[in-house]
């Protein structure tokens, strides 16, 4: 059994109710469990490989989902990083792995589902990217119309193609994401379509699934630290949830210190906690070439600072030159090619081992939430071009020794 419960009047409504925010204080809502009701098989827990539908008991829907086989992404041990970057034990959490490259997978075969269950008949978002190819992919799953907002000239363009292939209806807005998310949240209540955003407590349950996965990945242990980038602030709340939950059900005994990651030019989170403020001030202009996290007014801002003030962890922002040469170390030391968002956590790892607010031998995982091909704008800033070479070994022979030397 569950309801929806919003976190600041405390205001409780029915888990049939179409509702995105408290109608008595427009607070941000929470799925509720009693969870003394929940039963775990724990030898199925153990044994069985993960993916989101592997915890549908902490799942809010009861309905067959619509999957494309989301979750499961790898877990790697990453030791030439965590050499380079100062620091024994790091893993990486590789969202990009997910079926359209990124972790709104999860919060989308969950949402959508619920979505179903409630029987809504369109759906619709307002994006960065992300969001809008994982609602296109699971919209056109289950047969049902798909609207996203994008703002104009600011999306990557691979993901604005997987919207398009799937048969979204994509609107480019002459604005910023704020303003596409304002006007889609206009929409939705008018036209009775159903809101994907993160704004979406449904959603975000999805989501928690990345902490569980970390846990049962470790053999039931918990990180010391757990760092993300914070774009509209949902996916850090969520994992922190999730964390929480085996906590509760006592299949862990620990939570881990919360830290999330935001670019200079777009870190209205950072400041809130640096400053002790209850609350951010919005940014109006957001600019930065992580593209994903380029939001000035995360809408999941005061759940995302509860959760890193009641983890006891922090907040910390970087640099796009920063952000670029964490996505190349990624890429060249283990392996992960990551959109620049993604590398954000990593970058920020980095930041923080440097300022000597991480000891050198905790656990610390950091999430990566998209992947390479999403977003290959920065490939030409920091890689170095193709040599062009005439067709015979010579030519050949004689680039490689030149770039030798």
């Amino acid at each position: 059994m569950y309801s929806l419960k919003c976190i600041e009047c405390d205001a409780e409504y029915s888990k049939d109710a179409i509702i995105y925010t408290c109608s008595k204080c427009d607070g941000l809502l929470d799925v509720i469990y009693n969870y003394s009701s929940i039963e775990i098989d724990m030898d199925k827990l153990k044994t069985e490989c993960p993916s989101v539908w592997k915890y549908a008991k902490l799942l809010p829907v009861k309905r067959v989902p619509v999957t494309l086989k989301e979750g499961g992404t790898p877990l790697y041990k990453c030791d030439r990083l965590a050499e380079k970057i100062g620091i024994t034990k790091l893993y990486v959490k590789h969202e990009g792995m997910n079926p359209t490259g990124s972790f709104k997978d999860r919060g989308m075969t969950v949402g959508v589902t619920k979505a179903l269950e409630l029987g809504m008949k369109k759906f619709a978002c307002a994006s960065t990217g992300n969001t809008s190819a994982a609602l296109a992919i699971y919209g056109a799953k289950a047969g049902v119309p798909v609207i996203v907002l994008l703002p104009a000239g600011k999306v990557a363009l691979g993901k604005i193609a997987q919207a398009l292939m799937h048969g979204a209806k994509v609107l480019s807005i002459r604005g910023n994401f704020d303003d596409a998310f304002a006007l889609v949240r206009i929409l939705c209540y008018q036209e009775n379509i159903y809101l994907l955003n993160s704004i979406n407590p449904y959603r975000l349950e999805g989501q928690k699934t990345i902490g569980f996965e970390i846990a049962d990945q470790l053999g039931f242990r918990v990180p010391d630290r757990v760092v993300l980038p914070i774009g509209n602030a949902g996916n850090i709340t969520a994992i922190y949830k999730g964390f929480k939950e085996f906590k509760i059900l006592g299949i862990t005994n620990s939570l881990p210190k919360m830290i999330g990651i935001q670019a200079e030019g777009s870190c209205p989170i950072v400041k809130a906690i640096k400053s002790g403020a209850p609350e951010i001030t919005p940014e109006g202009n957001p600019e930065t070439i992580a593209t994903a996290i380029r939001i000035g007014n995360p809408v999941n801002s005061k759940k995302a600072i509860r959760a890193i003030r009641e983890s006891g962890g922090t907040a910390e922002s970087v640099t796009d030159e920063e952000i670029l040469t964490a996505q190349k170390d990624l890429a060249r030391l283990e392996g992960i090619g990551v959109e620049p968002a993604s590398a954000a956590s990593v970058a920020g790892l980095r930041k923080l081992v440097k300022m000597g607010m991480i000891n050198i031998d905790e656990t610390v995982v950091c999430i990566t939430t998209g992947h390479l091909l999403k977003d290959i704008s920065s490939v030409s800033e920091i890689c170095e071009e193709p040599t062009v070479v005439d067709a015979n070994i010579e030519s050949i022979r004689e680039a490689i020794l030149r770039k030798v030397e």
